[in-house]
């Protein structure tokens, strides 16, 4: 049994050979900077959680990582288009991202959008190209369209601009955030795999990407808070300067560690029930030591 990192290093591992191979596949007729583009912004950063959480769930049901091939690479992509999409300036208006120029920075405001719309319509070409398609993959690939979209991160994303301009700061907006703009698309690959090992803990599984969704959100808030440029990958201080309602406006810094605490030990007791949970339990244990 391979220890926590080997098997994250495993996944990350299998994970960039698919992506190597999937971008590889791009129209040889599409411009080259769109292609360069969309590249850019997926490859050369980031932990992969959504990928990894994906292929983890799914070997925890008894799956094989092959089942969530074409899912874990949509929802990396999506996840990309996001990102790209949040650092424009009409959005979060961030020059950097993972240690590097955003996209928009690297290739221009306008291929920065359309690089973003590329990765979307790619992630859903991707999702599309499986064979064998089986029911548990539709109702797996309903999820991820579902909480990528407008009930789901995109919401999310609409009410944290609105929150900018409002005095409001109750726990409920917060919470209304962090669950449709972050907890959803951690919880998306989660129950993507659950759906193709046949729905196998589906409830539980979702308590868990929800929390653990929460967790990281709170986390990064306190990693914007506290932490550097180089240990984050971006400009810090962006949340108070921007007017973000986050977990450190709502409950203080003292009081966001400790919301942080109480999502990581309901992540943990919700799955002590399930089998081989051994990965996502360090999983857990990881995401909540990375707080400042």
């Amino acid at each position: 049994m391979l220890d926590f990192n080997d098997k994250y290093s495993e996944y990350l591992r299998y994970f960039e050979e698919s992506l190597d191979k999937k971008l590889s596949s791009l129209y040889k007729t599409a411009p080259s900077v769109i292609k360069d583009a969309m590249a850019y912004a997926v490859e050369g950063g980031g932990k992969r959680v959504r990928p990894v959480l994906c292929y983890a769930t799914c070997e925890m049901l008894g799956g094989n990582i092959t089942d969530v091939t074409e899912l874990a690479l949509a929802i990396e992509f999506i996840h990309s288009y996001s990102l790209v999409h949040d650092d424009l300036p009409s959005m979060d208006n961030d020059d950097y991202r993972r240690g590097k120029f955003s996209t928009h920075k690297q290739f221009g405001e306008a291929i920065g959008v359309l690089a973003g719309d590329a990765l979307l319509n790619f992630a859903f070409e991707i999702l599309l190209s499986k064979k064998d398609i089986t029911d548990g993959y539709i109702n797996a690939a309903k999820i991820v369209a579902d909480y990528a979209g407008y009930g789901g991160m995109i919401g999310g994303q609409v009410l944290d601009l609105l929150s900018e301009k409002s005095v409001r700061s109750d726990e409920k907006t917060l919470y209304d955030i962090y669950i449709n703009k972050t907890a959803k698309l951690i919880t998306a690959p989660i129950l993507a795999a659950s759906c193709v090992t046949g729905g196998k803990h589906f409830d539980a599984l979702k308590e868990y990407g929800s929390d653990l969704g929460l967790l990281f959100q709170i986390t990064d808030d306190l990693m914007d808070a506290f932490g550097t440029k180089e240990e984050i990958g971006k400009t810090p201080h962006k949340d108070e300067a921007e007017n973000k309602l986050t977990s450190i406006k709502v409950f203080g810094a003292d009081g966001a560690k400790e919301k942080a605490r109480e999502c990581y030990l309901n992540a943990k007791a919700v799955i002590e029930k399930i089998d081989d949970i051994g990965f996502l339990t360090a999983f857990t244990d990881k995401m909540f030591q990375r707080r400042s």
